[in-house]
This record gives structure tokens, C-alpha cells and sequence, in this order.
């Protein structure tokens, strides 16, 4: 949810929006579950980390994670048919791991190999599967049915579910998970201004899917067909007046 609010900002259209949510009573429920939990605990600790780990250490660290992620992007651009961006995938998690010293650092990008970041959510949206109902997970906040099926089948192409070692897989996804909300902590502010809290994630996380399924190019009548509500970007922002001279 923070990483939608981190990419969209305030830009989530207004509240109240009818969405294809069903669940919203019990979905509330668990946005506020998950709230107490970021509160209490995994905002802290994020915090703790961004304030002790050295910049340089931090941005390895979301390197090496970042490039775990290629294989899923790789699978997922061939199952589209985006042989090209298949074929970055595979180059930057090869140069990286390599030349990058297991990921740590993106030789990758200054050679010209650019990120193309997919999930099989994505892939399912591309073959034309409808996104369902809106759902909040325990602890793993925002998603669509579809997406939700997504994600079990991204898990089978990410390196670190083949990890022999269940210590050390779980102490790298406690990492990665850490890694991630101290990115973010700049995101709080956004969403603690929202009137509503729970609406305003919604949103946001609807909308960036919804650019991502399009590379960020999304058609202008496709988004009510998708989530059941108008596009958030379909009226033209309101002009401020003209300012009186002397003023």
C-alpha cells in the first residue's frame, strides 16, 4: 500500500470512489489490523534501520533485492510476449549478480540494461483474466483476487523459495520486507493526511496496478471496465484564478 502512495502520491482520486470491493467491511477491519502492525512494530524498526545503516549500505541492500526479482520479471515479460524486455531481465540479473557482486551493486543500468519490472498479476491482466474482488490480506496489505493468485505463482520463480537453509530464507525476507518500509517511510506523510485512510490506499494501489499493467501508458476507457470505477485522471483538474494584480 505504501509503495502505491509512494509512486502516486496525492494524485488518488476522491474518496468514496465505487470500486469492485464487496469486502469492505471486513477489509477495513484488517487495513486497521495492519495499520497497528506497521505502527508498532514494523514502522520502528524501519526507522531504527534507516537511521543506523549508512546510505551506501541501504542502497546495496535494495540492490541485491532488486535483483532477485529479475527472474520473475524474465518469466513473466516471455509469458506476454516482451521477448526484448525478457532478454534485460536476464542480462541485468546475470551482469549483476556477477559483475554487481551478487547484486549489490547495477552495472546493469550504466550499461544501459533498464529495469522492466513484471508479476504474473500482470501477465493474467495482459491474457485478459478480470481483476475480482479487492481484497486486504493479514499483514500483507492491499490486492485483487487476481493479483492475490499472482503472487503464489510469482513465488516459484523467486530465488529465495529454493533456499535450503528456512533460517537464513526467513532472515532475508525479514531484510527485504525492512529494506522496503524504510524506502517508504516518506509515504506516511501522504497517507496521514487522507481523510480517509483506508480509501485513499485503495485507490492509490488500483491505480498504480492499473499503470503497471500498461507500462504506464493506461488507456483512457479501460479503467471502469477493470475496477468498476471511472478513471481518476478522466477530468481535467480544476484552474486555479488568476491572481489580482497587487496581490
Amino acid at each position: 500500500m505504501l509503495l502505491a502512495l509512494s509512486t502516486l502520491g496525492a494524485s488518488a482520486w476522491a474518496q468514496n470512489t465505487p470500486v469492485n470491493d464487496p469486502l469492505e467491511p471486513l477489509n477495513r477491519r484488517i487495513y486497521t489490523f495492519n495499520e497497528y502492525a506497521d505502527r508498532y512494530v514494523l514502522r520502528p524498526v524501519a526507522q531504527a534501520y534507516d537511521d543506523v545503516a549508512p546510505e551506501p549500505v541501504q542502497t546495496g541492500v535494495r540492490n541485491f533485492f532488486d535483483n532477485l526479482g529479475e527472474p520473475i520479471s524474465a518469466v513473466n515479460n516471455l509469458l506476454q510476449g516482451e521477448f526484448g524486455q525478457a532478454g534485460h531481465n536476464a542480462g541485468r540479473f546475470l551482469m549483476n549478480s556477477t559483475l554487481g557482486v551478487f547484486g549489490l551493486t547495477d552495472p546493469a543500468s550504466a550499461a544501459g540494461l533498464e529495469p522492466a519490472e513484471e508479476d504474473f498479476g500482470q501477465t493474467l491482466a495482459v491474457w485478459g483474466l478480470p481483476s475480482g474482488w479487492y481484497l486486504v490480506l493479514p499483514l500483507l496489505g492491499p490486492t485483487t483476487v487476481r493479483d492475490g493468485a499472482g503472487t503464489l505463482v510469482d513465488l516459484q520463480f523467486d530465488p529465495l523459495h529454493y533456499l535450503d537453509d528456512d533460517e537464513l530464507r526467513w532472515a532475508l525476507r525479514i531484510a527485504q520486507v525492512i529494506s522496503l518500509r524504510a524506502d517508504l517511510l516518506g509515504a506516511d506523510q501522504v497517507l496521514e493526511s487522507a481523510y480517509d485512510r483506508y480509501s485513499f490506499s485503495r485507490d492509490a494501489y488500483l491505480q498504480r496496478r492499473h499503470y503497471q499493467r500498461y507500462d504506464g501508458e493506461p488507456p483512457m476507457d479501460d479503467f471502469e471496465d477493470e475496477y468498476g470505477a471511472p478513471p481518476p485522471w478522466a477530468s481535467e483538474p480544476q484552474q486555479l484564478p488568476e491572481p489580482v494584480s497587487g496581490q
